[in-house]
């Protein structure tokens, strides 16, 4: 494709979407097909999918599993909406529920995590009697009004706070302490401070929204002991615990569930991405002492959609099948590693992190300052040289590798061989 082509279509885009919709890269492919792990853009060129569609795509690009089952859901009927009767959500109810980190769930779907995020504030306002919501800062919970009102990165939230009721409190950025503390000394001053910031709210607290891995805050984990206090915290403020587990849901991070890395056993979990396989799906599993008193009406036009349910159902099944969360613990292992060891070669990597199969490397300058733009150099680069992988973070400086569980350690090796060629080429070696 020659450039004048790309330009015509960025035209169009410019001309067509609000100006919100951004993309990546200076000079993006057009990308146009995918098989695997690898997708294609209108010249051919192949490239090593390492995002997965922001954790997406567990399965790769056009599984044979999710395939036919599309197919042959949307060869009979493709929609009627939860008001009438059909099997194939009740399927996937079934499913989810099997594996959910909830006691006793019950499903409500809808068709994204903005939309599951915000079914979880209605479910807590109606079972506690409470209208006020906590999230933390550094965290992402969707585009509408409330869901970026509880988002914590200023970069999502546009300088919008549109709902007064929704609190934050500082997040466990142990690289990054916001009391500049060390983590093997600090007494968990960042717990301290969620309990004040709940027990001192203006408005009783509802519910406390958490991600299990910060993913576009920069894939950070809590520290384990920081859980343990978070139990604590929410048994004793007698709130609401939402995990949002939209990005690591499914097998991503070494488990089913994030949640089930730290013990913890939350009253309402939000999921979307890797469920449809590709599909809007998303959805809210909430407890049944949870669930019991909501009984509506509230209705997703798309929410249960038969042909993204049966896709779902693939997903679920061909995860559980081919143990791809015992996989990616295995294979987010390997990528750990070198990733590792690129940090010791080159200092602009100053933390390495995450859980299973979504990693995050942080490119600082000298003096920990984050490099935003050296992060967006190498992304081309890669894309360049027929890698995809994300970024994130609050300073958007993070790479991020969140590569389908389907993903070879060899596809690993060339990905990160391919960011070390690229490194050393900058001259970011150690002198």
């Amino acid at each position: 494709m020659t450039f004048k082509q790309t330009q015509e279509i960025l035209d169009r885009k410019r001309n067509l979407l609000i100006p919100c919709v951004y993309h990546f890269y200076r000079n993006p492919p057009v990308l146009v097909e995918g098989d695997g792990c690898r997708l294609y853009d209108r010249d051919g060129k192949e490239y090593l999918d390492m995002f997965s569609g922001v954790s997406v795509n567990h399965l790769g690009h056009c599984h044979p599993a999710v395939k036919e089952a599309i197919v042959r859901q949307a060869s009979t009927l493709c929609h009627t909406t939860s008001i009438y009767l059909t099997e194939p959500m009740l399927d996937l109810a079934e499913k989810i529920v099997a594996v959910a980190p909830v006691d006793r769930g019950k499903v409500f779907f809808c068709a994204s995590g903005s939309e599951a995020n915000e079914t979880a504030a209605f479910l807590s306002w109606k079972h506690t009697g409470k209208k006020g919501l906590a999230a933390l800062e550094n965290s992402l919970h969707g585009n509408t009004a409330l869901t970026l009102s509880l988002t914590g990165i200023g970069f999502w939230k546009n300088d919008l706070d549109p709902v007064e009721t929704v609190i934050h409190a500082p997040a466990p950025y142990c690289y990054r302490c916001p009391f500049g503390k060390e983590e093997k000394s600090c007494d968990l001053e960042c717990a301290l401070q969620l309990e004040g910031v709940i027990a001192d709210a203006r408005e009783p607290v509802a519910a406390l929204y958490i991600e299990i891995v910060q993913a576009n805050g920069g894939i950070v984990v809590p520290p384990e002991k920081w859980f343990e206090r978070l139990k604590q915290i929410v048994a004793r403020q007698r709130v609401l615990l939402v995990a949002d587990e939209v990005q690591t849901a499914l097998g991503r991070t070494g488990r089913m569930f994030a949640s089930e890395h730290f013990d913890l056993k939350p009253d309402i979990v939000s999921v979307a991405k890797s469920f449809g396989g590709g599909l809007p799906l998303g959805a809210v599993v909430a407890s049944d002492e949870v669930a019991e008193k909501f009984t509506g009406p509230r209705a997703s036009t798309f929410g249960g959609n038969l042909v993204a349910a049966r896709a779902g159902c693939a997903v679920v099944d061909t995860v559980l099948e081919e143990r791809l969360a015992q996989k990616a613990a295995t294979k987010g292992q390997f990528l750990k590693s070198r990733l590792l060891e690129l940090k010791r070669k080159y200092p602009l990597i100053g933390d390495v992190r995450g859980l299973g199969l979504m990693m995050g490397a942080e490119l600082v300058g000298q003096d920990k300052s984050p490099e935003p733009q050296i992060a967006d150099d190498v992304l081309e680069a890669m894309k360049d040289d027929g890698f995809i992988v994300g970024k994130a973070g609050q300073g958007r400086n993070v790479l991020v590798f969140m590569p389908p569980l389907i993903v070879s350690t060899n596809d690993i090796e060339l990905a990160m061989d391919a960011l070390d060629s690229i490194l050393e080429k900058k001259g970011f070696g150690k002198s």
